[in-house]
């Protein structure tokens, strides 16, 4: 799975450009049902795999968490993101690429998304 993930950089996007609540500190896994995204808590895969973690081992012991790779914390915006006209020419994707690769220390500080890899024991 790709999902949005909790880092410096991704909570100062998605709090000040983002239409749906990126609320990393909600106490519980639920959120408010309203009409489509946008009840929705951006944060939520991170509270669940990275924060919570433990309390999600133990609900869900026939998943396992095989690996998370933070990081794409400019691809994604530069190329419109979902709804957008790209703001990058297509050809500039590997300067892209390899200036994400070189921030790919510091994913803690500066990733948007995890791809995240769930084994069903």
């Amino acid at each position: 799975m790709i999902e949005p993930w909790v880092s410096s950089w991704s909570q100062l996007v998605y709090s000040w450009f983002h239409h749906e609540p990126f609320l990393p500190q909600a106490p519980t896994w639920e959120f408010p049902r309203s009409g489509p995204l946008s009840g929705a808590n951006g944060a939520l895969p991170w509270i669940i795999f990275e924060r919570d973690r433990a309390t999600f081992e133990l609900e869900f012991p026939e998943l396992r968490i095989h690996s998370i790779r933070p990081g794409m914390p400019f691809r994604y915006l530069v190329s419109g993101g979902v709804s957008l006209r790209s703001l990058m020419p297509s050809w500039t994707f590997r300067a892209w690429a390899a200036l994400e690769g070189a921030l790919s220390r510091r994913t803690d500080r500066c990733s948007m998304f995890a791809q995240v890899r769930l084994i069903r024991t």
